[in-house]
């Protein structure tokens, strides 16, 4: 796999998370205990959402996508690391990569999409409350939905395109615990300029313009909001969007800090750490705002805990 000058490469190796050998077992069972929450608690908003009839409006509609996208998100990298972890096999195929690759930015995209189409959501709750339903109708937020997943689908099959018409040399190690983008253009060794180009433009604009949007839905909103007289109008305003912003927050802040902030050659180990809050803490958390500060899935949840307490009985 290191011969010089090799045009195609079978397999990759994943350098995996940067810690000691005597602590993987720690870190395995970790990673493990949070990949299972995630996936549990998002399946169980999706479950919730279905089975309440008072969770049948726009903006679970777009809660339940997201939970969904959330559980494909982390599944796409966790459960190889932890193989990786388990096994100390550390090699991925090259067909694996390119496909772990695809998911990652697909995901990735449609969460952003997916939040934005939620902004808009509490924007056109909040601002114009007495059009909601006729604005915020099946037919539109099903083609929101639709939308977002053929540009996700666009945007990831634009970039994995290009990057299989790229050669790999000698060297096939990628310092991370998943097939990054990035780090594959490194290890390329063809003209990389026209995928960097690519990357900066389309990448630049899936997340500059939906985060634009749901600025400006939050603008109008805070707007809208201090013309409310009462106190307790404007906290019920806040109770409606308070758990999407912590999610918009979440997900852009860590977005920001591992893509946008300046690094040097040598913070690879920086660069994992902040991977690592993206594609496993943040998934992890999403359910639990979703949960705890939310009264409609709070009633949901304890009225699932009394039929199946009743059942039991």
């Amino acid at each position: 796999m290191r011969r010089e000058n090799q045009s195609s490469m079978s397999e990759f190796l994943l350098l995996g998370l940067p810690i000691q050998t005597e602590q993987q077992g720690i870190f395995f069972a970790l990673f493990l205990g949070m990949y299972l929450t995630t996936v549990l608690g998002n399946l169980l908003i999706i479950l919730l959402i279905r089975l309440d009839p008072r969770l049948h409006t726009p903006m679970y509609f777009f809660l339940s996508h997201l939970a969904f996208s959330d559980v494909c998100f982390s599944s796409v990298t966790v459960p190889k690391m932890l193989m990786n972890m388990q096994t100390q096999d550390q090699s991925i195929s090259y067909a694996g990569c390119i496909a772990q690759m695809y998911f990652f930015i697909f995901f990735t995209v449609l969460d952003d999409f997916l939040l934005t189409s939620m902004a808009y959501d509490r924007y056109v709750a909040i601002c114009h409350p007495l059009h909601y339903t006729t604005i915020m109708r099946e037919g539109l937020c099903t083609l929101l939905v639709t939308v977002s997943w053929i540009l996700s689908s666009a945007n990831a099959l634009c970039h994995t395109l290009f990057l299989t018409q790229l050669s790999f040399c000698a060297d096939n190690t990628i310092p991370h615990f998943f097939c990054d983008f990035g780090a594959l253009l490194s290890l390329s060794c063809s003209d990389t300029s026209f995928n960097e180009l690519l990357l900066f433009t389309v990448g630049l604009a899936v997340i500059t313009l939906p985060l634009t949007c749901i600025l400006v839905s939050y603008g109008h909103i805070g707007a809208t909001i201090l013309k409310v007289p009462s106190t307790k109008g404007i906290c019920k305003a806040l109770s409606t969007c308070g758990s999407h912003l912590s999610v918009v927050s979440l997900y852009y802040g860590t977005i920001i800090g591992l893509y946008f902030v300046p690094s040097s050659s040598t913070s690879s180990s920086k660069d994992i750490i902040s991977s690592v809050m993206y594609t496993v803490v943040t998934p992890l958390l999403n359910p639990f705002i979703y949960s705890l500060r939310n009264r409609d899935m709070k009633g949901a949840l304890e009225k699932l805990f009394h039929k199946a307490s009743v059942l039991s009985q």
